[in-house]
């Protein structure tokens, strides 16, 4: 027997949480991991774009990290779910590994002196829209973090990802062959 996918649960506007309890579905909790699974959805858009293999292993890393973010922040009661936790742990070692990314990239492309258009390449294009979907879930998340518990990690982690997918897009369209386009 499988289970269903709806529950009828969440009919009257409101959803339960990782670990339990119940808050409205525009909550700043729900708003947070809702963009932080938006922006996994994108890149798992920007992951099928060809070249598929392009940054592939990288990107499917972060989605693993944005699940692990997704699910705490899910969670007002981590004690609760401890276990169920242990492997969303995210080490300061992921940001470090962006920013030698970052520099790396950097090392190959030509100096960025003005503002680019997020176009280019189709997988440019989609790095583009994850990097906007990044930013907007670093928002929600400072918004809960205002009167709520959020790891200090989280807000690093998409600030500097952000940073990141924006030079994969610059670096996935030099790879192409085709030139940033300047405002």
């Amino acid at each position: 027997m499988s289970t269903k996918i709806y529950t009828r649960t969440g009919d009257k506007g409101d959803t339960g949480l990782f670990g339990g309890g119940r808050v409205p579905k525009d909550h700043p909790r729900t708003s947070a991991y809702g963009d932080v699974d938006e922006l996994n959805s994108v890149i798992g858009v920007a992951r099928a774009t060809e070249p598929a293999d392009l940054f592939d292993p990288l990107l499917e890393s972060i989605q693993r990290d944005l699940f692990s973010i997704g699910g705490q922040l899910a969670t007002p009661d981590p004690d609760k779910v401890t276990k169920a936790l242990e492997k969303a742990e995210l080490s300061v070692e992921r940001v470090a590994l962006f920013e030698r990314t970052i520099d790396e990239a950097d090392a190959e492309l030509p100096s960025l002196r003005a503002f680019i258009l997020p176009a280019g390449t189709a997988k440019s294009a989609t790095l583009h829209l994850a990097r906007t979907v990044c930013r907007r879930a670093e928002r929600s998340v400072v918004a809960l973090a205002r009167d709520h518990e959020v790891p200090a990690i989280f807000l690093i982690y998409l600030n500097r990802l952000s940073d990141l997918l924006f030079t994969l897009a610059r670096l996935a369209n030099h790879r192409a062959g085709v030139e940033d386009r300047t405002w």
